[in-house]
């Protein structure tokens, strides 16, 4: 309850302060979150340190970290400005071939996201250029705080499957040669798959391989990043396919698209560290888990930290 009236003050807020003095009320409670949340801090700090390959003191970087988590919820509900105008003038694209020719062959695309960014502001933008996505909604404990985020999601395009029908939903999606979107860093239940990830074994999702075995689907990976001065870029990474014919096992075959996947988000989130919007030491989710016989399979031994 508490979370959702704080978020509904919150809008009402950056909306009476307008966007450009939103960012600054962001900055002021970003900054207050970073102060504060010795948990959360800690996490991102260990996370720079990791993606960075130091042990040096990166306390600024992580205190922009939480700036540009703050810059995300302002353009998250903002995103009623997110037209074809707003696009033209705003956003520069890089790699729409790469999305197109994925869409030609007709068996729809699995659009790969991560929390770099602003994924959210992303799926506006490509609806904008013609590709409404369907997404998967990972529920909220409020209902009314998941209802609140899906209703900005289904006005600019998105079309929100609950996760108790979200397999069959998004395999018709595909299958009718649509874009799915699925985020490919972060398994937020126990059912990824471990693998090595930015120097340290993590538990990759497996939902963008699921999705593309089942249908043949290319996995396109697509970032959205702001570039500075009310600018961002978006761009398409090179599809990733499933093999016509393999005598690999479908476990196996998954396997290797993930391993892909898993590296062109590595690079990404290495090229924008900052930008990396996760608040939870990553790889933990391994460590929790590293004596199921399951995750031992996939993983060997337990690596230590």
């Amino acid at each position: 309850m508490f979370q959702y009236f704080l978020y509904k003050a919150v809008i009402a807020i950056i909306h009476f302060l307008g966007q450009k003095r939103a960012y600054a009320f962001a900055r002021f409670c970003s900054d207050v979150h970073f102060n504060c949340s010795a948990k959360d801090r800690q996490a991102v700090i260990k996370n720079l340190q990791q993606i960075m390959k130091t042990k040096e003191d990166v306390r600024l970087e992580a205190r922009q970290v939480f700036r540009n988590f703050g810059n995300y919820l302002v353009d998250f509900f903002f995103m009623y400005k997110v037209d074809k105008e707003f696009v033209r003038e705003n956003v520069h694209i890089d790699g729409l071939e790469n999305l197109t020719a994925a869409l030609e062959r007709g068996k729809g695309v699995v659009v790969l996201a991560a929390h770099i960014g602003n994924w959210e502001m992303g799926a506006a933008v490509l609806n904008q250029l013609g590709h409404p996505l369907t997404a998967i909604a990972l529920p909220h404990k409020d209902r009314r705080v998941n209802e609140l985020f899906n209703r900005q999601r289904i006005n600019h395009g998105v079309t929100v499957v609950p996760t108790n029908s979200a397999v069959r939903r998004c395999i018709e999606a595909l299958r009718k040669n649509g874009c799915v979107a699925v985020l490919g860093d972060r398994d937020f239940g126990s059912f990824g798959e471990p693998l090595p990830f930015l120097g340290r074994p993590t538990l990759i999702p497996k939902g963008a391989a699921f999705f593309a075995h089942r249908t043949m689907a290319a996995i396109v990976p697509s970032f959205f990043i702001p570039s500075g001065d009310g600018k961002y870029i978006l761009s398409f990474e090179k599809a990733i396919f499933t093999p016509e014919t393999s005598a690999q096992n479908g476990r196996d075959l998954e396997l290797g698209l993930m391993k892909q996947y898993a590296a062109v988000i590595e690079r990404k989130v290495r090229e924008n560290p900052q930008q990396w919007l996760i608040f939870r030491e990553f790889g933990i989710e391994y460590e929790d888990l590293s004596s199921n016989p399951r995750v031992q399979r996939g993983a060997g031994s337990r690596v230590a930290r």
